[in-house]
């Protein structure tokens, strides 16, 4: 008898492949996912079958993705670290679209970045770009999602501003705070990963949501959620960048990097499309006030612990 199809998750455990998984499991779907955290505590029990990426070995990767329908590719890294790099994050990416091509995968829905360019000075958006290209010329069906910001319980940018505008009176903005972004809610851009999943046609679509702020603005709006109504600073990004790498190494973690405030200070998290997802973040931040920013969300954290499932410490 032939083995039944499956879709495959990778990184079911984490922040969007979580809501990806979720949704998938709801229409009735078998899933498997790919995961570096086998041990984490999930949602799911033994509803997910459980399968380490398997990067060094590649063959076993192909296995693990053998009868695959389509994959849910959500794999990445935020920054360079002692213990993971964007090199590293593409080789990886590559030997996956190279063995979900082996395996018979018929389509992958990816998610990428807005703004990708193989000329970027930053490597995080000239990363996205080199693996959107590999994807593309992969002769295997494919969705290429953009999000700029993905925002929800899990998320660390929004939580992480909350936090602070929670215990500081003065919020300090990378210059004068007038770039623009797009913030998508985690569900949505999950229902649009599994939209394009059962699309058949090649498509790459700018994933943001139906509210685009200013920088500054964007503080503002989490303040007034939360009741919290601070003195707005422009500060210059090198200055700016100095003082959260300070708070970083207090907090035993990476708040932001030079890179990040290029890239938004650039622009680079805003397009000119139609929104992809329904959900306001204004109107979220006022129905989830009450945890938001109330515990500080950190990305090593969540590296190194590979048991807890995800949340806000």
């Amino acid at each position: 008898m032939a083995k039944k199809e499956v879709d495959v998750v990778t990184g079911a455990f984490g922040y969007s492949g979580k809501y990806i998984t979720q949704r998938l499991l709801n229409k009735g779907h078998k899933v498997k996912t790919l995961t570096n955290s086998i041990y984490r505590k999930n949602p799911f029990g033994d509803s997910v079958e459980i399968h380490p990426y398997n990067f060094d070995v590649p063959k076993k990767l192909t296995e693990s993705l053998v009868g695959a329908s389509v994959l849910y590719n959500t794999y990445w890294i935020r920054f360079n670290h002692r213990m993971f790099k964007h090199n590293s994050a593409i080789r990886n990416t590559l030997i996956l679209f190279k063995s979900a091509k082996e395996a018979g995968v018929k389509r992958i829905v990816h998610v990428s970045i807005t703004n990708p360019s193989e000329e970027s000075p930053l490597e995080y958006f000239r990363g996205k770009a080199i693996l959107e290209k590999a994807l593309q010329e992969s002769g295997i069906s494919y969705s290429i999602l953009r999000p700029a910001i993905i925002f929800g319980k899990e998320d660390i940018l929004i939580n992480n501003i909350a936090w602070m505008l929670r215990r500081f009176s003065v919020f300090g903005v990378f210059g004068n705070g007038d770039y623009q972004i797009q913030p998508i809610y985690v569900d949505d851009l999950a229902q649009l990963a599994v939209e394009q999943g059962e699309n058949k046609d090649n498509t790459i679509i700018d994933a943001i949501g139906p509210e685009t702020f200013t920088y500054k603005t964007l503080v503002e709006e989490i303040g007034k959620a939360l009741g919290k109504h601070r003195l707005i600073v422009p500060v210059s990004p090198t200055v700016l960048y100095i003082i959260s790498k300070i708070i970083g190494i207090a907090l035993n973690d990476v708040l932001v990097t030079r890179e990040e405030i290029d890239g938004l200070v650039a622009g680079l998290l805003c397009v000119d499309s139609p929104p992809a997802g329904k959900t306001k973040l204004t109107i979220w931040m006022r129905e989830h006030a009450e945890f938001l920013g109330k515990y500080y969300a950190s990305e090593l954290y969540r590296r190194r612990n590979r048991l807890h499932e995800y949340a806000t410490h």
